[in-house]
């Protein structure tokens, strides 16, 4: 009787317990989620309900510029990135030519390189009083600018020129993933019935591809929705560019809501664009067998053409800014050692380091989870809270004035009423509204890290630990915890990076009172054409950007290892 009371008790109880669990990991991912969807709310009340007026002036005088502006840079771009990334990736996959494996991990070096420090850069290079057209007067003997034509660095072209430059490696690093684990059959096939290499890349590998473009291209368009730095430095009006004007120039706050929906409508239109292309086309390895890739050995001029392609993106996106900022740091190092430049290095650390923690710890909350749960409803929140990825940090940073200053509002009206004592900014103007944006932005990176961790831990490992009658949190901190640790980590660099070189939403939300990080400083620097005083924080941003760029290079080439076969070409 003991027995049978026992066997039938011990599935209710533990039925109980695992509804208990699920129910603490929901609330806790709800909570995950409403760190991004309160801003995102906050966007559409504000935008449909504005307290403000002045919208309609907006949509009849500016926002077809900005709307239109937005449009040609994001197309301009996006035909920029699929043409450097693809061509780069397929080259450095399958064939074979001088310089190939550095040009595999130094291709996505522009990543390190924040898109505006590449256009004062080139501005400063390229503009009237700039070295090259100062060299090319001295050349030809020309006197005044009328005497000659010389491409403007500030216009749409430069700034699409530059963002692409910058942003091809989201392309390249998807293209190269996906022709990596391509079917070695289908290309042989293509192969025996005498296409060439390059008909074979045209019909069979570009469009096995399509999906992983899609995504490289998408990430590609929301970094140029999301840029302020560039367009505000080249004088091209974009939806960034409003947001900025309307809520910094003319403080009407609805009217940047307004705009910030417009924003996101760009972003759920990618999103969906995304999403689309890979539920429609999917491809497989039709043998469980990796074999080795058609390798291509190139000679003549065909080596020549593949190193000037791989190399002229790598040298003009990474290595002349590179130098330049160097060369700048150590001319004026004396200059630039400034107890200034300690305070901004100090403030980027904290506030990029507490986002960092704060992303991971809430992305390892909401892993954990999902893999104890697995229920549909959480796996919905947690795929909820990753959405701020995809949204600009300008339009995140006026979603968090809101509720922040209606906060503020109410809280010090009452300590003030029941105490007589006047309150002052509580959340909005604080470094807790920057860390609270930053988490809400970039929370995806840190839950995406940690969940690709865990779904290397095979399942038997929780059924293995409770079956010694260990809980969820002692399982998760002496058995996961010490296996996932290089993915938390990882996933923590990439927050603390990213967070290093975000601008928008920390123009926006950074306290007053002279509270500079790096990229605030480098940027105001540079707007008042003193570039050369803040090349040393310019060249720290770069150097910490370099950290994860060697992490994603190792995380690509691990999805495959094999030998190239030969083949000359």
């Amino acid at each position: 009787m003991a027995v049978t009371t026992s066997g039938a008790t011990g599935p209710v109880t533990r039925s109980l317990m695992q509804k208990n669990r699920s129910w603490i990991w929901t609330t806790g991912a709800v909570g995950a989620a409403l760190i991004v969807i309160i801003p995102l709310a906050s966007i559409v009340w504000l935008a449909l309900f504005p307290k403000d007026e002045g919208w309609f002036d907006i949509v009849r005088t500016s926002l077809p510029t900005y709307v239109s502006n937005t449009l040609i840079l994001m197309v301009g771009v996006g035909i920029g990135t699929i043409t450097g990334g693809v061509s780069t990736a397929w080259l450095v996959t399958v064939c074979r030519f001088p310089g190939r494996r550095i040009f595999e991990w130094a291709l996505l070096l522009p990543l390190a390189v924040p898109a505006y420090l590449v256009a004062f850069v080139y501005t400063d290079i390229l503009e009237y009083g700039g070295p090259v057209q100062g060299a090319l007067r001295d050349l030809f003997g020309w006197q005044v600018k009328s005497d000659y034509w010389f491409p403007e660095i500030r216009s749409h072209g430069g700034a699409i020129i530059v963002l692409s430059l910058v942003l091809y490696p989201y392309v390249y690093m998807m293209a190269r993933a996906a022709f990596l684990q391509q079917s070695v059959c289908a290309l042989e096939a293509a192969r025996t019935l005498g296409r060439t290499p390059w008909r074979c890349f045209w019909t069979v590998a570009l469009p096995m591809a399509r999906p992983a473009l899609v995504i490289g291209v998408s990430l590609a368009m929301m970094e140029t929705l999301n840029d302020f730095g560039t367009i505000d430095f080249f004088g091209v009006h974009t939806l960034t560019a409003g947001v900025f004007e309307v809520w910094r120039v003319m403080g009407n706050t609805g009217a940047a809501a307004q705009i910030s929906l417009v924003m996101l409508l760009f972003v759920v239109g990618l999103l969906w664009l995304e999403r689309s292309s890979r539920h429609r086309q999917r491809y497989g390895q039709t043998s469980s067998k990796i074999q080795a890739l058609p390798g291509f050995e190139l000679r003549g001029w065909r080596r020549l053409a593949a190193m000037t392609v791989c190399g002229t993106p790598l040298i003009f996106g990474f290595a002349v800014p590179f130098i330049v900022l160097a060369v700048n740091a150590l001319r004026r190092l004396d200059q630039q050692l400034t107890p200034e430049y300690f305070a901004f290095t100090s403030n980027s650390l904290i506030l990029s380091g507490t986002a960092a923690v704060c992303a991971v710890v809430i992305g390892l909350f909401m892993a954990y989870g999902v893999r104890l749960s697995g229920g549909k409803p959480l796996r919905i929140l947690t795929r909820l809270a990753s959405v701020g990825y995809a949204v600009p940090g300008a339009v995140l940073a006026v979603g968090v004035i809101v509720p922040f200053t209606s906060f503020d509002a109410v809280v010090g009206r009452f300590i003030e009423q029941s105490f007589g004592v006047p309150m002052g900014p509580i959340l909005f103007g604080t470094a807790f509204a920057v860390v609270f944006a930053y988490v809400a932005r970039f929370m995806a990176i840190g839950f995406g890290a940690v969940e690709s961790a865990l779904d290397k831990v095979t399942p038997h490992m929780d059924d293995a630990a409770r079956t010694l009658g260990k809980g969820p949190l002692e399982t998760l901190r002496r058995i996961h915890l010490p296996m996932i640790r290089g993915g938390i980590l990882a996933g923590a660099i990439l927050v603390f990076v990213d967070c290093m070189k975000e601008l928008p939403a920390t123009l926006i939300l950074r306290p007053p009172f002279n509270f500079d990080t790096l990229a605030t400083f480098v940027f105001q620097y540079a707007s008042d054409e003193q570039f050369e005083q803040a090349s040393l924080g310019a060249i720290t941003i770069v150097i910490a950007g370099i950290i994860p760029v060697v992490l994603l290079s190792r995380a690509i080439r691990s999805a495959r290892t094999f030998p190239i076969t030969s083949r000359r070409w």
